[in-house]
């Protein structure tokens, strides 16, 4: 089942007939002609933020393959996807993936933890991110890494890809039923919570002695760090009032200056946390997904982040500027931002014109999406020009990705373009564009979602159609059966 006349990406040719799409759909996107490259190029220009020089404007999403050892020690894949991150010759690593601070955040019975029988081969992984940075750039000058540090909260399955085992903070009408939570499910304690925010201190303190540059508090996609952005309705010390709602933030933050004062601090953070979508139920059927709708929702909808409580598909950047304010005056100054969450909105998180075997077909053309972060990301900006910013939602832009990128980073817009998806399937594109050599169009990632229907069938996660490693893995045969049963092509 098809909806929407959405153009294909790959069908225009050139910049040209791009901008003219962009503009039949209303869209002011800016987008360059020519690609410069060299000394002097807006996208090789360095950054200097924070007392961290970063070499170049591309960064590195935490792009996390749901293959780390039980354990929470690397496997040979989760190797290989950090040395092509360092290969990318991108200067900013943002988090190299999520990295569980302790068994029971877990999003998945195979994400990493760092501990002490983890650190070592962890911090071997990073050196092997520099030495593939180096072979590939000539140098490591430059080269800023992060490591993302997380609990997943609602969405924990720490032991079983296929049961959750949720931690959560408040009562959500839609989410509870969503994800289909006892009315008796128990909400961490005020205890917990503060065991947690040492155990945050405890595993950035190790990041600093492996060489990380920077820890990423994680307040994104649904997860716990962004669910106390929106915990509006629990009392106590962690609700409630903003001030609240950011303690569990501002907290950790300020342990980590204390146990480990040279480490720096990011913040990727939800802008936004819209209503959840479902599939439209009068237009799914056995023969497909429906459009994305909206859950239908209370008002005032006061389980979000980022929107007008009365028009809760409005967005409102007034707490999220709030937020920003906040960790900049605690000494934050390096931020990442992105929208929604993947589990519930997932044509906001990640525009893509192909749905995940759970999802929704995309309710607008993915380009509407694609400049939803732009403008986001924009309006962040001039509110904070004393910070770094890093943009999402550029995947979806394909062959002009890099002009798209070029256009906003020397406008202003942004200070840095995040990849996420396209660094599976083809993760030198920035070393490509940086060099003046071209793009290799077959690389290109084209959203078609395996590296995300994937792990939500507990598989691993990489770029099925196109990074002949997984296309040759026994798992490929089990995607292409999951997508079929769902109807999607």
């Amino acid at each position: 089942m098809k909806f929407g006349d959405y153009i294909k990406v790959k069908s225009l040719q050139t910049p040209a007939g791009f901008r003219d799409n962009v503009q039949r759909l209303g869209l002011a996107m800016p987008c360059d002609d020519v690609l410069e490259s060299g000394v002097g190029a807006p996208l090789a220009a360095p950054l200097t933020i924070d007392g961290l020089t970063i070499g170049n404007r591309f960064a590195i999403h935490p792009m996390e393959g749901w293959d780390a050892l039980e354990d929470g020690r690397p496997s040979d894949n989760t190797r290989r996807r950090w040395q092509r991150f360092g290969a990318s010759g991108a200067k900013l690593i943002w988090g190299g993936e999520a990295v569980a601070v302790r068994p029971d955040g877990r999003a998945n019975p195979n994400q990493l933890m760092l501990n002490d029988g983890t650190q070592g081969e962890i911090g071997a992984m990073r050196e092997s991110l520099v030495a593939a940075h180096r072979e590939v750039m000539g140098s490591d000058q430059g080269l800023v890494i992060g490591l993302q540090l997380t609990h997943s909260g609602r969405f924990c399955k720490p032991n079983d890809h296929h049961k959750q085992e949720p931690m959560i903070l408040y009562r959500h009408p839609i989410l509870d039923r969503k994800f289909k939570l006892k009315p008796d499910h128990p909400l961490m304690s005020d205890g917990d919570i503060r065991q947690l925010i040492d155990q945050y201190v405890a595993v950035a303190k190790r990041a600093a002695t492996l060489g990380f540059d920077f820890v990423d508090l994680k307040a994104c996609h649904g997860y716990l760090g962004h669910e106390f952005l929106s915990a509006k309705t629990r009392p106590g010390e962690f609700g409630g009032s903003l001030e609240n709602r950011t303690r569990f933030l501002r907290e950790i933050a300020a342990g980590v200056r204390a146990e480990a004062p040279g480490l720096k601090i990011g913040l990727r953070i939800s802008a936004i946390d819209s209503v959840p979508f479902r599939p439209d139920p009068a237009l799914s059927g056995p023969e497909g997904l429906g459009p994305g709708t909206p859950e239908e929702f209370p008002l005032p909808y006061r389980y979000g982040f980022g929107h007008d409580e009365n028009n809760p598909l409005q967005i409102d950047l007034t707490e999220t500027r709030a937020v920003i304010a906040l960790a900049r005056d605690m000494g934050i100054r390096l931020f990442n931002i992105t929208l929604g969450s993947p589990y519930y909105n997932p044509h906001l998180t990640r525009p893509a014109l192909y749905p995940p075997s759970d999802g929704y077909h995309p309710p607008e053309d993915p380009l509407i999406g694609v400049m939803r972060h732009l403008n986001v990301v924009r309006e962040l900006k001039q509110s904070f020009p004393d910070v770094a910013l890093v943009g999402s939602g550029y995947t979806y832009l394909q062959e002009f990705l890099p002009h798209v990128a070029q256009a906003v980073v020397r406008a202003g817009w942004t200070d840095l373009v995040g990849l996420g998806r396209m660094v599976l399937s083809y993760p030198e594109l920035p070393a490509d564009v940086l060099a003046g050599r071209g793009m290799q169009r077959k690389r290109l990632c084209r959203t078609f979602s395996d590296c995300t229907t994937a792990p939500r069938h507990g598989l691993v996660s990489g770029c099925y159609p196109l990074d002949a490693h997984y296309k040759k893995s026994p798992e490929m045969v089990k995607v292409t059966a999951i997508k079929k049963a769902a109807n999607i092509s």
